[in-house]
C-alpha cells in the first residue's frame, strides 16, 4: 500500500523513494522482522494454551526427541506467514499480479499445512490427513497458479523451460509446462516439509533460498540487468523481491524462537507454505532448474526418503539408519547443533553455486 505514495511524489519528492524495489524490499525485511518479534511471544503462548501437549513426537523417530521436544507447540508457521503477509501488503505493489499468484500458493499451502497440524494435535498422532488428498489439493492450488503464470507471460516463452549455463537453450513444453510447474512447486513444498525435523534446521535454508530468489527475481524483472547478465527478462517479477524480503525478515524473527532448544515448531503450516512460495517464485522467474541447486539441501532430504522407502520395499533393507537424512546423521552420533549448522553451511554453498549460474552463460 505504501507504493501508492509514489503518486504524490510530484508534491513531495522524498516519496519517490517508494518507487524503488530495493528500498521497499529493505522495508519489507524490517517490517516482517519487527512484526514477529512483537507478536511472536503472544502467538506462542496462545498456541501452547490451545494445544496442551503440543506437537506429537514420532515414536519411530530418534528416541531423544520424545523427551527433549515433548510439549513444544507447533503451527509456528502462523508467525512467519502473518509477518510475511502484513509486510508484503504494506510494501509490495498491489497492482502486480505476480505477487498475488505467489501469495495464493503460499497461503493455500499454509492452510493445507494448518489443517494437517490441527489433526495431528487433536488426535495426538504424527499422521495428519491422507497424503493423497493433501497432494491433490496442493496440485490443484498450484495448477491454477501455473495457468495464470502462463497467461501473464508471453507465449511461447511463458511455457518454456530455460536451462542455466546456456544462453539460448530453451525448450517449449507447451501446456505440459503446467504439469511441470505443479511438480516443481508441490515437490518444493514437501521437500521443505521433510527438512523441518530439527530445531532451526529448515528456516535458515529457507531464508537463504528466499534471499537468493529475491535477487534472481529482481534481476530477471529488470530489463537492463537481465540484458547485461544475458538471462531471460520476465517483466513484473522484480516485485517478488519484496515478498522474498518479507520471508527473510519473518524467518529471522521466527529463528529467534525456533533456535535450539525451540520454543515453537514451524509445523506443516510453515514448511509447506514456504516451500511452495520458493517453488512458485522459481517457476515465475523461469529458474526451475536453478531451484534444484539453491534448494539442493531440500532435494537431498526428499531423495533420502524416496531411496529409503524404495530400498526397503524392494529388498527389505534400509540404505540409511533413519530417514530423512538429518536423522541418519543423528544416529551416527552427530549432535543436533552439529547437524543444523553444517546443513546451514551446505545451504550457503549451494546458494552461491546457484547464483553463479546467472553469470556463467
Amino acid at each position: 500500500m505504501l507504493y501508492w505514495l509514489v503518486e504524490f511524489s510530484d508534491k513531495l519528492s522524498v516519496l519517490n523513494v517508494f518507487r524503488y524495489i530495493t528500498f521497499r524490499t529493505g522495508g519489507s525485511v524490517i517490517t516482517a522482522l519487527l512484526f514477529v518479534f512483537l507478536f511472536g511471544p503472544r502467538i506462542i503462548d496462545r498456541l501452547r494454551l490451545l494445544q496442551g501437549k503440543g506437537q506429537p513426537i514420532r515414536a519411530d523417530g530418534p528416541q531423544s526427541h520424545i523427551i527433549s521436544k515433548a510439549g513444544t507447540p507447533t503451527m509456528g508457521g502462523l508467525m512467519i506467514l502473518s509477518g510475511m503477509l502484513v509486510s508484503t501488503l504494506l510494501w509490495a505493489n498491489p497492482a502486480n499480479p505476480y505477487v498475488w499468484v505467489v501469495l495464493w500458493v503460499t497461503l493455500g499451502f499454509g492452510l493445507v499445512g494448518f489443517y494437517d497440524d490441527y489433526l495431528k494435535v487433536k488426535k495426538q498422532t504424527h499422521n495428519g490427513f491422507s497424503a493423497r488428498t493433501r497432494l491433490g489439493i496442493e496440485a490443484l492450488i498450484t495448477a491454477a497458479a501455473c495457468v495464470v503464470l502462463v497467461v501473464l507471460g508471453h507465449p511461447p516463452f511463458s511455457t518454456s523451460l530455460v536451462f542455466p549455463f546456456f544462453k539460448d537453450l530453451v525448450i517449449n513444453l507447451s501446456w505440459f509446462f503446467v504439469v511441470f510447474g505443479v511438480f516443481i512447486v508441490v515437490g518444493a513444498g514437501n521437500a521443505v516439509n521433510l527438512t523441518d525435523g530439527l530445531d532451526g534446521l529448515a528456516i535458515v535454508p529457507v531464508m537463504i533460498a528466499a534471499a537468493s530468489f529475491g535477487m534472481i527475481a529482481y534481476l530477471c524483472g529488470n530489463a537492463v540487468f537481465a540484458d547485461y547478465l544475458q538471462i531471460h527478462y520476465v517483466a513484473g517479477t522484480g516485485e517478488l523481491s519484496v515478498l522474498c524480503g518479507a520471508v527473510v525478515g519473518a524467518g529471522l524473527g521466527f529463528l529467534w524462537f525456533n533456535a535450539p532448544p525451540a520454543s515453537i515448531f514451524m509445523g506443516d503450516t510453515g514448511s509447506l507454505a514456504l516451500g511452495g512460495m520458493i517453488g512458485t517464485v522459481a517457476v515465475a522467474t523461469k529458474h526451475e532448474i536453478v531451484l534444484a541447486v539453491i534448494g539442493g539441501l531440500f532435494v537431498l532430504e526428499a531423495v533420502s526418503v524416496i531411496v529409503q522407502v524404495v530400498s526397503f520395499r524392494l529388498t527389505g533393507k534400509r540404505i540409511f539408519k533413519m530417514a530423512p537424512i538429518h536423522h541418519h546423521f543423528e544416529q551416527l552420533g552427530w549432535t543436533e547443533p552439529q547437524i543444523v549448522i553444517r546443513f546451514w553451511i551446505v545451504s550457503v554453498v549451494l546458494a552461491l553455486a546457484g547464483l553463479s549460474t546467472l553469470k556463467l552463460r
